[in-house]
This record gives structure tokens, sequence and C-alpha cells, in this order.
């Protein structure tokens, strides 16, 4: 057979899908979707996309289906390597036949080290790497497949780069690699209305946050583009093959970034009556955001990151609290649901920005939030930062994840330890939702849906549940130190 496009099973609760900045456990059920494995998949005849996560599927059932392809290639991550090279040593196990890629954001700027880390590894796709999945799935010989990194009788080569796709219109729809491969129901983000859909319009982003991973590794900062009707005509078709979808998520990094397209785009949606959601910079003004809605936007995603101006310019944000303050409120003014995203222990965290953070976030009063810590993948410039000025709390620099899959603090400050850092999550949390606001929200919403009244109890129970869990992983690592 040909090629199976792997995203291996993991922890409870991991999410590894390419949407997610932060390969780890969440708060509630989140599942999104491995489009980067999805995109190289439609490319080759006869493949099958297999992500283990959202299924439930165990090792003994992964390596079953592997058994059968002579082309097994995996997605892995900084935090998932060392589980991703236990699967890919299993698969050789059974059938050393097996040829055995990695790709990702880790394979592409650790290329040596990811060959290095498992004799089952037999090759690495570097960067942006659809096409350099096809041809080693076309039988071409890997000395003439540019982008890859390989094995040869005991040595490492390296091909020469491979090219950015510049015309992102020759790249297949994902919609029928969804549909053949994928329960669609299993796929949950808790901002997002079940059952959603995402999918990507282009790849790479202008802004040059320092801890983002993708932009600095795989995508670049040059915003390539499908073209408007391209776009219009996949999400036409997967409305059509996915009638129970309630809302489709452009997961570009910043779909904004080039307005007018996202306007284009956005008003050749209008007449499909699609509800649909999006990333976006915190610096659109009203007009932008309400023409947005009128044609069927429900929903921004927006990196907030933080409360400190100066924290904000470390980080090369090149968004400010004011702008941020004048977005939010016309957000709530043209009615479009925001759901924001803030990263504790960013250059250089104290106590007093923590707090600071924390007040901005109330003062915002976004539909919902997500707290993560931030994560120093290497690739990026925030690991850099890290590495030259010491700030890293332990030697093995890729200890991003506790045992338990959630996310840990890596990095820390005079005055501010990575337990501290951790503990303030909880805090940020229980400080944000636990406010009369906030809670008339949630509950509005579960009175006017019944699917949604279930849902959220479920949500509030595992979100109770998971800040319980976190007190204990802090707890544990405590008392081992």
């Amino acid at each position: 057979m040909s090629a199976l496009f792997l995203s291996p099973p993991s922890f409870d609760g991991f999410d590894g899908g390419a949407g997610a900045r932060y390969q780890a456990r969440r708060e509630v059920t989140s599942y999104w979707y491995p489009t980067w494995l999805a995109q190289p998949a439609a490319l080759v005849p006869g493949s099958r996309l297999l992500d283990c996560a959202p299924i439930g599927m165990g090792m003994e059932d992964c390596l079953r289906v592997a058994d059968g392809f002579d082309d097994v290639i995996i997605n892995t991550s900084t935090p998932s390597l060392r589980n991703d090279c236990r699967v890919a040593e299993a698969i050789k196990a059974r059938r050393p036949s097996t040829r055995i890629g990695f790709v990702g954001a880790h394979a592409a700027v650790l290329p040596t080290e990811t060959l290095k880390a498992s004799p089952a590894i037999d090759w690495v796709g570097r960067k942006e790497f659809d096409f350099t999945c096809k041809e080693v799935c076309d039988g071409r010989p890997f000395e003439g497949i540019s982008g890859l990194s390989f094995k040869k009788e005991g040595r490492i080569i390296h091909n020469p780069e491979r090219e950015l796709i510049q015309d992102m219109d020759v790249l297949p729809w994902v919609a029928d690699v969804y549909k053949r491969d994928l329960d669609i129901e299993k796929y949950f983000i808790g901002y997002l209305l079940h059952p959603y859909v995402s999918l990507y319009t282009g790849r790479g982003c202008p802004a040059q946050c320092t801890f983002c991973l993708w932009p600095q590794t795989i995508g670049g900062h040059r915003y390539r583009v499908r073209s408007p009707a391209n776009v219009a005509a996949e999400m036409a078709y997967m409305k059509r093959i996915f009638p129970q979808v309630r809302e489709f998520f452009v997961d570009d990094d910043t779909f904004t970034a080039n307005l007018p397209r996202a306007r284009e785009i956005a008003r050749q949606l209008a007449p499909l009556g699609l509800t649909w959601s999006c990333n976006s910079r915190a610096n659109l003004d009203y007009d932008t955001i309400r023409y947005f809605r009128d044609c069927g936007l429900r929903l921004f995603l927006v990196g907030y990151e933080s409360g400190n101006e100066d924290t904000l310019r470390r980080i090369k944000k090149g968004v400010t609290t004011d702008e941020m303050r004048r977005f939010t409120a016309a957000c709530h003014r043209a009615g479009v649901v925001i759901h924001g995203t803030f990263i504790l222990g960013l250059p250089i965290e104290t106590p007093e920005t923590i707090e600071q953070t924390i007040r901005f976030a109330q003062e915002l009063d976004v539909f919902s939030l997500q707290v993560s810590l931030a994560a120093p993948y290497p690739g990026t410039e925030l690991y850099e930062m890290a590495r030259q000025n010491g700030w890293f709390a332990k030697k093995d620099k890729t200890d991003i994840v506790h045992g338990d899959g959630f996310q840990q603090s890596t990095l820390e400050y005079p005055g501010l330890s990575k337990e501290q850092i951790f503990e303030e999550v909880d805090r940020f949390y229980r400080t944000y939702y636990l406010r009369p606001k906030p809670v008339l929200r949630i509950i509005k919403t579960m009175l006017e849906d019944k699917d949604i009244f279930v849902r959220r109890c479920r949500e509030g129970f595992e979100f109770f549940r998971s800040l319980r869990q976190r007190r204990e992983t802090l707890s544990s690592v405590r008392n081992v130190g």
C-alpha cells in the first residue's frame, strides 16, 4: 500500500494538531485538525491519515494499521519526540522494511538531532514538507529530493533546501481527506461551535512575535495565500459534504494580515450563509469588524499575550495595550465574540507584570480566554534569548511538558521561579472566570441551546478537574525538588 500519515497515540488529552501552538494537554477536551498532515496526504494516491488521539486509538491498534503501509510519516514536535520515537521503533520491530519519516517544526529546525533520536527514523522533511513527502512516496531516490535529510551508510545527508510554495492554489483541498479519514464529530475546541472544521487559506505571517513557532520554523514571515475564489470554493464544497458543520475556522496565523484579500474572501463567503471564525491581531477598526460580521464572522481568536507594555515590546508583538482596548471595544460593539490568549512567563516576567496582565484581561472582558506558559521552542527567537540569558530552569531545554501532559514552565527569572509561574496559571483562570459577568455569560449560552448546555457542563467538569490536577502536579514537583 501507499503512505500512512500518522499522529501517534500519546498521553491522555494530547492535542498535537497543526493548529495547536503548544502541543500539550488542555484544560478542556480540545482537538485541532491535523491539517499539516492532511495536505501532503491529499497529494499521495492511496494514502491514509490516522489521528489517534481524538478517536482514542491505542498503540496496538495503531501498529496494526501501520503494518499495511510501506511508508509511515509522523508529525512530531518538541514535547512529543520521545513518544513518537517509541512508536516508530515499535513499527519497525513489526515490519523492518517500513520507511519512516518525521516532519514538523522540531524536525525542520533540528534535522540531525531528530535523525539521531532513534535508529527507526529513516528520513526527515525540513521546512514546508508537502512535496517532499509526495516525492518520497512516489519512490524517488532520496538523493534527488529537495528538503530531505536522511541516513545512508551510517552518515546523515542533508539535501538542498526546498523552495517555499509560492502559488498556494497548487495544493489540493484537504476536504476529501477529512471526509475519508477523520470523524469530524471527535474534534472539539471549547470556543468554537460543534462540530467545526478548520482549514488554511495561506501560510506564513508578517508579524515578528518572538515566541510564535510556525512562522519562524516552517511557514516564514511572508504571507503566501490561496486565491479568494479557491478558498470560497473549498468552503462551499465542505458545506455540501459536511452538512452538520456549524462553524468553519480559518487557521492561518493571521488571516487579517492582508485586509483587502480577507475582505474579498468574506464577500465571497457571504452568499454561502456560513458561520466562520479566524485568527486576528487586535488592530482592526470597527467598520472592518462589522463588515466581517455581516459576511458571517462569529469569533476572533486573538493573541493579547500580556498587559504589560515592556513585555509586549520585548516579544515584538507590534500591538499596544491601547490598540487592544480599542479593538476589543469595537468587537463588543459589533457583537463579535473574542477568545483571547495570554502567556505567562515571557521575558522578563515578575509578580507585578502577571498581576497587570490579569487585571488587563478582566478589563477587556472577552467571552473566553486561554492562559499558556511561555514555550521556548527550538528555532524561535525566544529560545535563543532564553539560552543566551540563562533563563532555562532545566538543563534539558526541550523539556516542555510534564509527564501528565500539562505544559510546564521551562523559564524562570530573578525573583520568579518556574513553580510560581506555573501556579499563576491557576490563579489567572480562577480570578477571571469566577466573576459574575463571565458566569452569567456562560449560563446565558447554556439556556439558549440544549447541546451547549450539555457541552458546557462537561467542559466545566473538565476545567475544574484540570485545575485540581495542575495543583497536584505542582505539589509533586515541589516534593521532588
